[in-house]
């Protein structure tokens, strides 16, 4: 996948998630096979407002590339002056523009997935950040605004016209949120429509959905969201599927339990030990998903506060299992 002059190696993208896509959490989905990552949603008027925690939104791990900064907005001058900030402040290699938001108050400033009702404001937007910044401008959008409005091809088109380098389409319009099933007939649409790469996304829960998703629309790449919480071993085993390989098998929860610890590890070095503790606390839930007494662990997780309660949390667990795998007979 070529996006602009830059080259995509990889079929695989983390989808972008607001209060999920952290330094931390890139760089271990990174490690893990994800080719292409996302920042959370930068809002452009707390940017030009020397917004600290904006700045801190935009800093990517060292190596981490490709990857894109995302930017929301619904003021196209505005977003032109923060994709001049975006190309002086960060060495991303791509400026993406969020027009599929779906959440309430993003909806009801006129931003997120509020633009696929305005296509010819969205248009302006994408010409003026193209005018400001070197760095090709990617657009992510769903399949409409509701049923009543489903434009998804028309919109990716206009996106196209105004100069975007590639988009991204979520199945889903936005009054579903996240619920049903996400059509990917319609990003098969898309594709078909436009001549810039098209990265699908909505469903993608399984190695085989990532490959079945390219498969059935024909798309550039597979942008995997919810998938990933709490198991970013889905890239490892997506790979696996998409390149004909065996898939490799679910990591123990040791294992799994290893990397949740290192990552907030990280999370601590770069966004505060605070903020670090409040993350891990859906993080850590999220990668014990499935583990016998995940429950009560998750209880006493709901309390950390500090690098070291989520330490003695770790430990905890990892105790628990030692103590489940000398239970079994012949220890297996």
């Amino acid at each position: 996948m070529k996006i602009g002059e830059l080259n995509i190696e990889s079929k695989l993208a983390l989808a972008p998630m607001a209060g999920v896509t952290d330094i931390a959490f890139r760089q271990v989905c990174r490690g893990l096979g994800a080719g292409l990552t996302y920042t959370e949603m930068v809002s452009s008027k707390a940017l030009m407002l020397q917004d600290r925690k904006s700045r801190l939104i935009m800093e990517l791990s060292p190596g981490e590339h490709p990857a894109a900064v995302q930017l929301f907005g619904s003021d196209p001058v505005c977003m032109g002056e923060a994709a001049a900030k975006v190309t002086e402040l960060s060495d991303c290699d791509i400026i993406d523009i969020n027009m599929g938001c779906p959440v309430g108050k993003v909806v009801k400033s006129g931003d997120g997935s509020a633009l696929m009702r305005t296509p010819d404001l969205a248009a302006r937007i994408i010409e003026s950040v193209v005018r400001s910044t070197p760095r090709p401008v990617t657009v992510k959008f769903r399949k409409g605004f509701d049923s009543g409005n489903v434009n998804a091809v028309e919109f990716g088109r206009m996106c196209e016209s105004a100069g975007a380098a590639a988009v991204a389409v979520h199945g889903r319009t936005r009054t579903q949120m996240y619920s049903g099933r996400a059509d990917w007939q319609i990003i098969g649409e898309v594709k078909a429509a436009l001549n810039i790469p098209v990265i699908a996304n909505g469903d993608i829960f399984t190695p085989q959905d990532a490959a079945k998703i390219l498969s059935v629309t024909g798309a550039d790449a597979a942008m995997i969201g919810r998938g990933a919480l709490g198991y970013p071993w889905i890239f490892r085993e997506s790979a696996a599927a998409l390149s004909g390989r065996d898939i490799p098998p679910p990591p123990p929860y040791s294992e799994r339990v290893g990397v949740a610890l290192g990552q907030f590890e990280r999370a601590a070095e770069a966004l505060g030990e605070k903020t670090a503790a409040l993350e891990a606390r859906k993080h850590f839930a999220w990668y014990l998903r499935g583990m016998p007494r995940a429950g009560f662990f998750k209880g006493q997780i709901m309390s950390v506060s500090t690098l070291d309660d989520i330490r003695r949390a770790a430990e905890a667990i990892l105790d628990f299992l030692r103590d489940e795998e000398r239970r079994r007979p012949n220890g297996g």
